[in-house]
């Protein structure tokens, strides 16, 4: 099936595999007479999904048994709130990195909880790079430290895990969890929002190490109690159902094609081409220091930013599409999850270098 190259940052576009499965199954699960949609989430058709999609990405990253994996609802951004809530534990301040507009408001939630210490910032410099560990300052008696490992914005990555001593690592890894081996022991907490590289919108995955649960802040809401909803299995209520079902198809997906080392490799040679080309032109430019350049969202510019919409239209007209950048940072990006085939790079490549050649033609 002949699809065009979809470069959103989310809701992004899945593998098609999955897709393919998801339609041939929406109606009639299996022989169980059902959709996904319809099932109770008590139900042994549903259980068995749900247990699957979490040892999936048990196997996918290899986590310990000492950690919890939870499906939430809310979003990557309720987890700005559920971090502190859950985490102070009686500690007075939390440590966070500040490294673009996500880690940004990841901060200005947590200070509705707790004391915030910002170890170190990139906003004076547009957020076109990551504070290098020796400009830190951090705290040895924090609660935790809080990163943002890629900022789908502006296009910044950290790639080393930091050092942080005996203070629990929290990453906000929404845009690059599963897009290359991870040593899950160096973190206590991980969360990402599914609809970047994982599945639709709608759940968000926390890996949680289970001694840092159960000493919520007295106020947390139940749905906001990791240790409540950890106990309850995903399922202190209904939980996204479809999503979770979504993401275990994902799972079993990037099993089959060789697991993340593979998912790795490939990040590495699409974003590889499409960096090659940008250093190599006169007619784009990207702003990000080059240890910081994701390999998930590549952010570039047009040096004659007047042509910019013409950029957009005709980017759509051979099959590009989601190119524009975020709108507060302006420019184009090229979002290059796991789902996109190297083909999808190569064709935004070569319309890059014809777009170059042609002359403004102004857009209708």
């Amino acid at each position: 099936m002949k699809r065009p190259f979809n470069f959103g940052s989310g809701p992004a576009m899945l593998p098609l595999e999955v897709l393919e499965q998801a339609r041939d199954e929406l109606i009639d699960w299996r022989g169980s007479g059902m959709s996904v949609m319809e099932m109770s989430h008590r139900g042994k058709e549903y259980m068995g999904i749900h247990a699957r999609a979490c040892s999936g990405i048990r196997e996918l990253l290899g986590i310990p048994s000492d950690y919890r994996v939870l499906f939430m609802p809310g979003g990557a951004t309720s987890q700005f709130a559920m971090v502190p809530m859950n985490l102070f534990r009686g500690k007075t301040s939390a440590d966070y990195l500040d490294t673009g507009v996500w880690s940004a408001r990841a901060i200005d939630e947590a200070r509705k909880f707790g004391r915030v210490k910002v170890v170190a910032s990139s906003r004076d410099g547009g957020y076109s790079r990551a504070p290098a560990p020796d400009e830190w300052k951090t705290d040895r008696n924090a609660a935790y430290f809080h990163y943002t490992p890629n900022e789908t914005i502006g296009g910044v990555e950290i790639f080393p895990i930091p050092d942080t001593g005996g203070v629990p690592l929290v990453a906000d890894m929404s845009s690059n969890l599963l897009s290359r081996p991870l040593d899950v022991s160096r973190f206590g907490l991980i969360y990402a929002g599914a609809q970047k590289n994982i599945g639709p919108a709608g759940v968000t995955i926390v890996i949680a190490r289970d001694d840092l649960l159960g000493k919520s802040l007295r106020e947390t809401p139940t749905l906001y109690d990791y240790r409540l909803c950890a106990d309850g299995d995903s399922m202190v209520n209904t939980p996204p159902t479809y999503a979770i079902y979504i993401a275990g198809l994902v799972f079993e997906y990037l099993k089959a094609e060789g697991g993340l080392a593979v998912m790795e490799g490939r990040a590495r040679q699409k974003a590889g081409i499409l960096y090659d080309f940008l250093d190599s032109s006169d007619f784009y430019e990207t702003r990000v220091a080059r240890e910081n350049r994701s390999l998930t969202n590549i952010t570039f510019r047009l040096k004659d930013e007047t042509r910019n919409d013409e950029f957009v239209k005709a980017a759509e007209s051979r099959g590009l599409l989601q190119i524009r950048g975020h709108r507060l940072s302006g420019g184009m990006r090229a979002s290059i999850y796991n789902a996109m085939p190297v083909e999808g790079v190569r064709a935004l490549v070569d319309f890059m270098k014809d777009f170059e050649a042609r002359p403004g033609q102004g857009v209708d």
